[in-house]
């Protein structure tokens, strides 16, 4: 028996769980990085982190639950909109279902029939699936993506943090590069694990982009940073 693994029905939570994490290293490691360019004390490198942590994490959550959950009311109104389409219009529905079997290489009796068919089996959900994209594996989940992001950025954040804790301060620039790297790479790797994508690809792309904000919060920090103790 042949049986094929998909990695689809994951996209919603690990999407936001990925956003998160990177999110997490990145944005508490640029945090530390650019206060650590122009502190010498541990103090204020710390308070950026912990407060950079709490306030992402509650903003991701935030931002997560209202972007889906704007894009859960316009599937909602979506739906609301093609079932009055199917009671006052059926026919026309029914032709507008038999030109897109048409349009994916079925001729026009085998689509007629199969838009038939299917109308007869379950006339919303076949509508809502081939005609507006809207499926269960896709739909979207408010809370889910909001209490995924605000976890993994918890997460995520938490590693940079216990950088600046333990770290040299004199080093603490170079730890936070490096270890953030580390993170990064943990992360891509576990993204392309869950998802089923090219591992290198992965771990390349967030590499590059952190290493690109994080040097460019060094320099805001030891071009804008005045120097505390």
């Amino acid at each position: 028996m042949h049986v094929e693994n998909h990695f689809i029905n994951r996209s919603g939570w690990l999407r936001a769980a990925v956003l998160g994490a990177n999110d997490g290293i990145l944005s508490t490691t640029s945090l530390a990085i650019g206060v650590a360019a122009a502190s010498v004390s541990r103090e204020p490198i710390l308070l950026a982190s912990v407060a950079g942590l709490v306030a992402g994490a509650l903003s991701m959550a935030a931002g997560e639950y209202v972007s889906v959950s704007s894009q859960s009311d316009i599937e909602t109104a979506d739906l609301k909109r093609e079932k009055k389409a199917l009671e006052n219009l059926p026919e026309e529905e029914l032709e507008e279902l038999t030109d897109i079997y048409i349009q994916r290489g079925l001729n026009k009796e085998l689509a007629r029939q199969v838009a038939v068919e299917l109308t007869a089996h379950d006339a919303l959900g076949t509508h809502s699936r081939d005609e507006l994209g809207i499926n269960e594996i896709t739909q979207a989940n408010p809370l889910m993506a909001a209490f995924a992001s605000a976890i993994s950025f918890t997460i995520g954040g938490l590693l940079p943090l216990l950088v600046a804790i333990f770290a040299p301060i004199k080093q603490m620039v170079f730890y936070q590069y490096g270890f953030s790297i580390v993170f990064l790479a943990f992360s891509g790797f576990l993204a392309a694990q869950a998802g089923g994508s090219k591992i290198f690809t992965a771990v390349l792309r967030i590499c590059i982009w952190g290493t690109f904000a994080m040097v460019m919060s060094a320099l805001v920090g030891y071009i804008f940073g005045v120097q505390t103790s």
